[in-house]
């Protein structure tokens, strides 16, 4: 049995003793430097976050995946709307940002931790899909999973 303690989040999940804010915050400053030079989705970033609201926006996505991962309850947005008036993305946007978010936790975290965010970032990419189909007028029975 392990000394350290176990940590939970408000909503009863666990949190790995391994996870913590500043591999959260490492995880994401790389995952968007990756992302605003991509040639799929670096467009769609660089046309919605303006250059000088970068920083502002980071710490806004490390907030929210604090409180996803860690339940800091320091993210109180909503992201869906931003993302619902963003008129081209598509199935192959996400798709991206799957696969370059499975490789930078790949790199940066141990197996473990790297599965967890990919978890909760499939989940969180379906969801999105599934709610962009119902804005467009679209049949959300037809939005399958996507795997990173």
């Amino acid at each position: 049995m392990s000394d350290v303690p176990q940590r939970v989040t408000p909503t009863g999940r666990l949190v790995p003793p391994d996870l913590d804010e500043a591999m959260v915050a490492a995880v994401v400053g790389a995952f968007y430097a990756r992302a605003r030079q991509d040639e799929v989705i670096g467009p769609v970033f660089n046309r919605v976050v303006a250059a000088d609201h970068w920083p502002q926006h980071i710490q806004t996505i490390t907030d929210f995946w604090s409180s996803m991962l860690l339940g800091s309850g320091r993210y109180m947005g909503r992201p869906m709307p931003k993302h619902i008036a963003i008129p081209e993305l598509s199935d192959a946007h996400f798709q991206r940002w799957l696969t370059l978010f499975r490789e930078t936790v790949d790199e940066l975290c141990p197996p473990h931790i790297a599965a967890l965010f990919l978890d909760r970032a499939e989940r969180i990419g379906h969801n999105f899909r599934i709610r962009i189909a119902q804005f467009r007028g679209e049949d959300p029975m037809q939005v399958k999973p996507q795997r990173g």
